[in-house]
C-alpha cells in the first residue's frame, strides 16, 4: 500500500496557554490545540514561542517539553518570557530534533512558583 500524496510533507503543531483559562498553578498544564497531538513517531525539527503576553510571578520558572521533561523550552524564568517570539531547543538541526516515543500533547511545566499571568502561543514543525 503507497503513501498518499502529501502526506509525508512538513506538518505544523499549534498550542496556546492562556492563564486566563488555563490557571497558573505549579504543575503541568497540557496545551490547547486545535491541531490535536502531535503523532507516535514524528520528528520535530523546529519552531518557536510567541509570548503574547508576559508571563508573571514571584519566582516561577518555565519549562515547554513534548516528548520528555524540557525538550522544547529549558525551564526558564518568568523574567526572560516578555512579550515577543522567542527561540525554542530544536532548531532546524538533526542535533536538536526531537522525536516523540508515542502520541503527544506539549505542555508547559511551572515550577517554583505559581504564575499570575502570561498568554503565549507554541508552533512546532515536525514530519
Amino acid at each position: 500500500m503507497g503513501v498518499l500524496a502529501g502526506t509525508r510533507g512538513p506538518k505544523t503543531y499549534v498550542g496556546e496557554y492562556d492563564f486566563a483559562l488555563d490557571g497558573g498553578a505549579t504543575g503541568t498544564i497540557v496545551l490547547r490545540s486545535e491541531s490535536g497531538p502531535i503523532p507516535n513517531g514524528a520528528v520535530i525539527t523546529g519552531g518557536y514561542l510567541d509570548v503574547i503576553t508576559a508571563c508573571l510571578s514571584g519566582t516561577g520558572t518555565m519549562a515547554l517539553q513534548a516528548n520528555a521533561a524540557a525538550d522544547m523550552l529549558a525551564a526558564s524564568a518568568q523574567a526572560a518570557l516578555t512579550v515577543g517570539v522567542k527561540s525554542i531547543i530544536p532548531a532546524g538541526t538533526g542535533a536538536t530534533a526531537v522525536k516523540t516515543t508515542a502520541e503527544r500533547s506539549p505542555a508547559v511545566v511551572i515550577a517554583t512558583a505559581a504564575f499570575t499571568a502570561g498568554k503565549f502561543r507554541l508552533v512546532l514543525t515536525y514530519v
